[in-house]
């Protein structure tokens, strides 16, 4: 039951929230402020190659069905598919502009000209058995997956890797950076902004979004329900889309980014990976190659997100492999959490789930020191909390809207920077916990 009028305006509000606005125009995030400043960072260096367009192409890996209706523009709805499917899908940014003037608008804190998205051709590649995969029996009547379907299992497989390592041999850096969209994101949204991030990060990894179905019309009410619904369906194909590009050969490092109902999808994929790994005598750092996991406004309760973080620890049973006791180590990087009490959208989540509170909402004092201390003793988990003014519709898509908080991902990802360094500097608030200083 709704008990005050933030919460009611929240829901009324809700149909445009958690997500993003599907459908809607779409310009280039504002400048990261590490771009802005004089003597700054260089995005594209004047003796790097000059592309021969603006576009950028990215992977995509999908379970959306292909869309249907013959009024829409997309190439996939938000119904679920029985399959995977992937394919290229190219964004062109900017697409009147000379390359020098998108460069210097891409680093203006006020643009001359509106910079625009546009998603252009989308090619689907290839696409993986129908699911559940064909089974038979043998006359002992043990079961094994028909030969015919792993023959299409293989050759799907084979040429998605391929497609990845086309890509990465023009690649500067020998990495995959994977997208993952939350609640209202269509398949167009969610490339827009795989595009501008790539773009913003020096286009130098293979850039690559899984877009799952979620719902982005009808009844609010409704639609949510089934998008969460929709993310567990997906969580098996989110975990063997990671799968594959890490194990891919020449993929060196995977970067995983989420936002909102994402980022629970995300946990859950990983959580099933580790548990793999684990159950194999395996370390999840050598068998994935993750680095970092970046969770932008978690739509996930507090206590469900501890759980699905540290629930390993407290299962000995589980991690007998290893007879030292020693626990699994899981990331080459670092898992960081960009949280907003100001972040509105997730006001909804609250409400509908009945939760104390949202990981993406939390802030510094919301967090034990007994809990802070555990969690830094597991080692590589921040928490990153921003509680400057709304710098769109409902303070949820901060991590692109906002310049100053793009800027500290860029400088995770691109330069490497860990906290508290040289364009990092953010004002520690205690073990694991970090805050954005106020605006000058």
């Amino acid at each position: 039951m709704i008990r005050n009028v933030t919460g009611l305006l929240a829901l009324v509000a809700a149909a445009t929230l958690l997500g993003g606005c599907a459908g809607a125009p779409r310009a280039l995030m504002p400048t990261p402020v590490l771009y802005q400043q004089p003597g700054g960072e260089t995005l594209y260096p004047a003796s790097a190659p000059r592309p021969a367009s603006n576009d950028i192409d990215l992977l995509y890996i999908t379970d959306r069905r292909a869309e249907t209706e013959p009024e829409s523009t997309l190439p996939y709805g938000e119904e679920r598919a029985d399959r995977i499917t992937f394919g290229t899908a190219r964004v062109r940014i900017g697409a009147d502009m000379q390359w020098d003037d998108l460069v210097r608008e891409s680093k203006a804190s006020q643009r001359a000209q509106p910079v625009e998205l546009a998603l252009g051709r989308v090619t689907e590649l290839g696409a993986f058995p129908r699911e559940p995969y064909h089974i038979s029996l043998d006359a002992a009547a043990n079961v094994y997956r028909q030969p015919e379907t792993m023959q299409l299992h293989r050759a799907a497989k084979d040429t998605l890797r391929s497609e990845i390592q086309q890509r990465l041999a023009d690649a500067p850096r020998k990495e995959v950076i994977l997208y993952v969209h939350g609640f209202n994101e269509t398949f167009e949204t969610a490339a827009f902004t795989t595009a501008e991030l790539c773009h913003f990060l020096g286009r130098e990894s293979l850039c690559s979004f899984f877009t799952w179905p979620a719902s982005s019309s009808g009844n609010f009410l409704i639609s949510y329900s089934s998008t969460t619904e929709s993310a567990r369906y997906a969580v098996g194909h989110l975990k063997k889309t990671i799968r594959m590009l890490a194990t891919t050969p020449g993929v060196e490092r995977v970067q995983l980014l989420a936002h909102s109902r994402g980022t629970s999808l995300l946990l859950d994929a990983l959580r099933e990976l580790l548990l793999e790994s684990i159950s194999a005598g395996k370390e999840p750092v050598d068998a994935l190659n993750i680095d970092n996991v970046i969770l932008f406004s978690p739509d996930i309760d507090v206590d469900v997100g501890a759980q699905a973080i540290t629930s390993h620890v407290s299962d000995p049973d589980l991690i007998s492999v290893w007879p030292s006791g020693r626990l699994p180590r899981s990331l080459h990087g670092r898992l960081t959490i960009y949280a907003s009490p100001s972040d509105r959208a997730l006001l909804v989540s609250r409400i509908l789930f009945r939760s104390e509170s949202r990981i993406g909402n939390l802030r510094a004092e919301d967090i034990s020191e007994e809990s802070q201390l555990y969690l830094s003793r597991m080692g590589k988990i921040d928490l990153i909390v921003y509680e400057g003014k709304r710098t769109d519709a409902f303070g949820h898509s901060y991590f692109t809207t906002n310049p100053r908080v793009s800027s500290d991902v860029i400088a995770m990802l691109r330069y490497r920077k860990k906290l508290g360094d040289p364009g990092r500097e953010l004002l520690r608030s205690g073990p694991m916990v970090w805050k954005f200083p106020p605006a000058q």
